[in-house]
């Protein structure tokens, strides 16, 4: 099936939608100084762009015989823009309402209760270039459902925006309105999905969700492309997917982890671990979110005052009544099993972050961060995440494995941080381990 949108240029150039894995040397022929333009992708015509998304045919597939077209579609494409629809405000496992797929000429919108979509989770993990826009709960519902391995094939347009604007989590209204000078309506992203028939204001969402898409790629692809940027944005993307997949398969015994705080006790990591726990496994059993359960600010309260009765889980912490009365008891045992453990079974808390009033090193770091971003062209910010550096000075300051980098600092950002920053941070060693504790 032809995609109408590969047409669609101010100048004719079959190398518009070359497949990320574009050769280095293509990828620095495209630098400012030593610009070829037989090498850069055609400017596209956005007006055209937008001419043909207006257009585009519009299919609900409800019957399980009409996804094999779909499927067929998917087959051929090369490119998909995707998104769903999801209802998880009252459960533990997300209810999968509707999958929005616009293949360039066609946009299918999938009745996803009423279908069987093992093919389609597979056919999307075959497409050339998968575009999403925020795709972080879309694929935490996709590995959910679909068993498959992590996505190669991710395109995030948030993602490559930051490249662009600095702004690390542009909505997909603003981007449109930035990007395309295209407004649409947002109002009903938390509506009843599940319903049927659909009101032709949610349709009309659902279908905006992805008419553009394919449009607000090509402008970014360009603009990443003429910047000599796209390889790095595909890499960290394809860095996301991994993530997304790793935090859908963390085991219920290190959940704990995502709230550890480096002030607690081994005996309150020991207390939280198994309070976490629990959390997770009553959760998943009575198909209710964790919050449902407990609310973070309540297991917080529950590791730093420890209750021992049920009149000091009532008083001394947030815990919902209703689910106090229902498994108050059963959460004291946990609490008291996991205080009666032996030291050598109490989890460590984690390392301390980096904190010093004294701002040289942290002054150094930040112009060696600010030099190299102004050289490559992008944003301080993406260039170097907050939660990056801190990992980056475990490593320095424990005299860590390089293997041990974040795996964002491990790709395209490793022959600068470690030729350039990490010799920076060296400098200020001692200062650093100071700030983190392990120099008086």
């Amino acid at each position: 099936m032809s995609d109408p949108l590969s047409n669609i240029n101010t100048q004719s150039d079959s190398s518009s939608y070359a497949h990320p894995a574009d050769s280095m040397q293509e990828q620095q022929g495209k630098t400012a100084t030593n610009t070829n333009e037989a090498m850069l992708p055609a400017e596209p015509d956005i007006d055209a762009l937008l001419d043909i998304a207006d257009e585009v045919a519009i299919t609900w597939v409800r019957e399980q015989s009409q996804l094999d077209e779909v499927i067929d579609a998917l087959e051929t494409c090369g490119r998909v823009a995707l998104d769903t629809e999801f209802i998880k405000r009252d459960t533990y496992y997300p209810r999968l309402a509707l999958v929005q797929l616009n293949i360039g000429d066609h946009i299918y919108l999938l009745d996803a209760p009423q279908l069987r979509l093992e093919e389609l989770w597979q056919a999307l993990t075959e497409v050339d270039i998968a575009i999403w826009h925020a795709c972080g709960e879309d694929l935490g519902i996709f590995y959910l459902l679909s068993g498959c391995p992590p996505l190669t094939n991710i395109f995030d347009t948030q993602i490559a925006l930051s490249y662009l604007t600095g702004q690390l989590q542009m909505g997909y209204q603003q981007a449109l309105d930035e990007q395309l000078d295209m407004h649409i309506d947002k109002e009903h992203s938390l509506s009843d999905w599940l319903q049927r028939p659909l009101t032709d204001e949610q349709e009309q969402y659902a279908i905006d969700d992805v008419r553009y898409l394919p449009a607000l790629y090509l402008s970014i692809e360009y603009a990443l492309k003429s910047q000599g940027l796209y390889d790095h944005v595909w890499e960290d993307c394809q860095l996301y997917a991994h993530e997304l997949y790793q935090s859908q398969h963390v085991a219920d015994d290190a959940i704990y982890l995502t709230m550890a705080d480096y002030r607690y006790t081994s005996q309150q990591m020991a207390v939280l671990k198994s309070v976490a726990t629990w959390r997770e496994e009553l959760a998943r059993a009575t198909n209710q979110p964790r919050t449902f359960v407990i609310k973070k600010q309540a297991v917080r309260e529950i590791i730093t005052e420890q209750p021992t009765s049920m009149r000091g889980l009532a008083h001394k912490t947030t815990m919902h009544r209703s689910m106090l009365r229902l498994y108050g008891e059963e959460l004291l045992k946990v609490i008291k099993d996991a205080k009666a453990l032996a030291p050598v079974e109490y989890p460590e808390p984690p390392l301390p972050p980096y904190r010093s009033k004294n701002k040289v090193l942290s002054k150094a770091v930040q112009e060696a961060i600010d030099e190299q971003a102004e050289k490559l062209g992008v944003p301080a910010n993406v260039l170097m995440r907050k939660k990056w550096l801190g990992q980056l000075y475990e490593v320095i300051a424990f005299d860590k494995d390089l293997a041990d980098m974040p795996q964002g600092l491990q790709g395209w950002r490793y022959e600068w941080v470690t030729q350039t920053l990490i010799p920076v941070i060296e400098v200020h060693k001692t200062e650093l381990q100071q700030g983190m504790g392990i120099r008086s």
